[in-house]
């Protein structure tokens, strides 16, 4: 009897073939290059990266869907011809692993590159059509069609007939990067072939759940917090092309995507290099400013019709750090229009209800003291245990996550974070996932970004841990954060206040001074203060940062900061 492993293979190779003949009547992926302005300078470096490559030079991740976006945009045939041949490199080596008995690199970590590989097959299918071969059709539609299907049914996935299963992760978690990169690729390809299977996926399933999660995160931003979170650059790219190839607009859903543009003008840094280090940082430890981020806003504009956010995104894209893509790779991304906007939010404080975050800021100006805080929803495995945390900036990092001077940048525990750290019988009591902190916002003042809140942190521990309660409020004026602290624990338990800081801090009594932070312990009255060099710990993790511990008696911390120290 056949193995079904084996069955499944042919089945898909004859649709795959039935594909590949369907020809153009099948296609309905668009990209509009209406608006590219040919005569600008990042046009001409976008055009000069691709150019490159044809003369058999190609960048750092150069990729078939520039070439195919460059002849979309100029129509010219050398364009094509290198998309195609890139495409077909990319099944050729797909195809040989295939022989071999092994997965091809479209399913390597979890198929996480799925999206940008079979995006590129499917834009250079569309736009390239007359210059594939009716062998070459066959080839890429049996590789497309095998990908998109292994994606979602991790359990039954085979290559060349051999069953290959996969754990399936975030294949029904929208709020996931993992998933807008099989979204991706199934868009892409059954919007090129015309399958109806996948649209149809897309249709009734994985895009409304898109649109269903967004819709209950008002005031945008991610629940992976700010590192993974720049993944929305493909989420809003798969709104963008998905209006472009069908004229729905699932931008238009819910106000995600328009308070997305607040939010990462609000998170940014007074000084306009950096942002909010909220979650993992595997890219980069300390949370730099880069393309993605860019590309993130240039989506987002591009797609919002509100005209506030257009504007905002426009200043923001004209200040930030990052003027251009600064990595040909995504060069074409600056193609779309960043606009002259030059004014700033009006409001000085921004609260995102949907993940828990708190901004606030004394000004615009690149002098100013910014406060983020965090009490939220704690479900995503690139979250942090920060429920209660909060980070001060003025000029520089005054109090931040020790993660961000990490080798890593996914040290997750609470011992790194700003809050209470509760240990029973000298271990940590970590924060568990999933939980949800709640926030309140007692008062605001959006003129001079005052602001009071107060956080229900109890929930982001178990019953059995050994905290009962912790409620935080936090009092920031004039730049200056006070922070009020309630706990009830078990009598085998201890609260520690803990700030970490870049620089080592002197402790004179109840106060201490860590470069330009002030810190004032107010309660307890018996406060000790302590010290620890992170390096001590783990050098070749921990690369510099301190510290500082506030113990003593009582249920009650009191605890002032602020960047007027010399």
């Amino acid at each position: 009897m056949k193995d079904t492993g084996t069955m499944r293979h042919s089945f898909l190779l004859l649709i795959a073939s039935l594909v590949a003949c369907a020809g153009p009547a099948g296609a309905d992926l668009r990209i509009d290059t209406s608006g590219v302005d040919q005569e600008s300078p990042q046009y001409a470096r976008f055009r000069d990266f691709v150019d490159a490559a044809v003369a058999g030079n190609p960048g750092y991740a150069f990729s078939a869907t520039d070439a195919a976006t460059l002849f979309a945009i100029s129509g010219k045939e050398k364009y094509c011809d290198l998309a195609v041949a890139t495409v077909q490199q990319q099944v050729d080596e797909a195809n040989v692993q295939i022989a071999k008995g092994e997965r091809p690199p479209v399913a390597g970590d979890s198929y996480l590159e799925s999206g940008p590989m079979i995006s590129a097959l499917g834009l250079t299918w569309q736009v390239c059509r007359a210059r594939i071969s009716d062998a070459q059709r066959k080839q890429w539609s049996a590789y497309a069609e095998q990908t998109v299907w292994n994606i979602w049914h991790p359990g039954a996935a085979s290559w060349g007939g051999k069953k290959f299963a996969w754990t399936g992760w975030s294949i029904d978690n929208p709020g996931n990067n993992y998933y807008y990169s099989f979204v991706e690729a199934t868009m892409y390809w059954g919007l090129a072939s015309g399958n109806p299977t996948w649209l149809d996926l897309l249709r009734d399933d994985k895009l409304p759940a898109l649109t269903n999660y967004f819709g209950k995160l008002p005031g945008g931003g991610s629940l992976e917090g700010t590192g993974y979170g720049a993944a929305h650059m493909r989420l809003f790219a798969i709104y963008r092309v998905w209006r472009d190839s069908t004229g729905v607009d699932l931008a238009a859903a819910n106000s995600h995507l328009d308070d997305s543009i607040r939010f990462w003008a609000h998170a940014t840094m007074p000084t306009l290099d950096r942002f909010a280090p909220i979650g993992d940082q595997s890219r980069v430890s300390i949370p730099e400013i880069y393309d993605y981020h860019r590309r993130l806003m240039l989506e987002a504009r591009n797609l919002s019709k509100d005209e506030e956010a257009r504007s905002i995104a426009s200043w923001w894209l004209n200040a930030i750090s990052v003027p251009q893509m600064t990595s040909g790779f995504n060069f074409r991304h600056d193609l779309l229009a960043a606009g002259s906007g030059r004014t700033p939010p009006s409001s000085l404080v921004y609260v995102a209800k949907g993940t828990g975050h708190l901004f606030a800021r004394t000004s615009w100006d690149k002098t100013a003291t910014w406060l983020g805080f965090n009490a939220g929803p704690y479900v995503e495995s690139h979250a942090h245990q920060d429920q209660g945390a909060f980070t001060l900036f003025s000029r520089d990092w005054l109090a931040v996550s020790e993660n961000i001077w990490s080798h890593s940048g996914i040290q997750q525990g609470t011992e790194v974070q700003n809050v209470v750290r509760f240990e029973r019988n000298g271990q940590t009591i970590r924060q568990r996932e999933p939980s949800t902190s709640t926030m309140e916002i007692r008062s605001i003042d959006a003129g001079t970004g005052e602001i009071h809140a107060s956080a229900d942190l109890g929930a982001a521990y178990a019953a059995d841990s050994g905290v009962r309660s912790w409620k935080r409020d936090v009092d920031f004026v004039a730049g200056r954060l006070t922070v009020h602290d309630r706990i009830s624990k078990g009598a085998d338990s201890e609260a520690i206040f803990q700030v970490n800081v870049p620089v080592k801090p002197v402790i004179e009594g109840r106060d201490a001074r860590a470069g330009r932070l002030h810190v004032k312990v107010i309660k307890p009255e018996d406060a000790r203060l302590s010290l620890l060099e992170w390096s001590s710990l783990d050098s070749a993790e921990f690369r510099s940062g301190w510290r500082l511990d506030v113990r003593g008696s009582g249920d009650e911390f009191v605890v002032e900061l602020s960047g007027d120290a010399p």
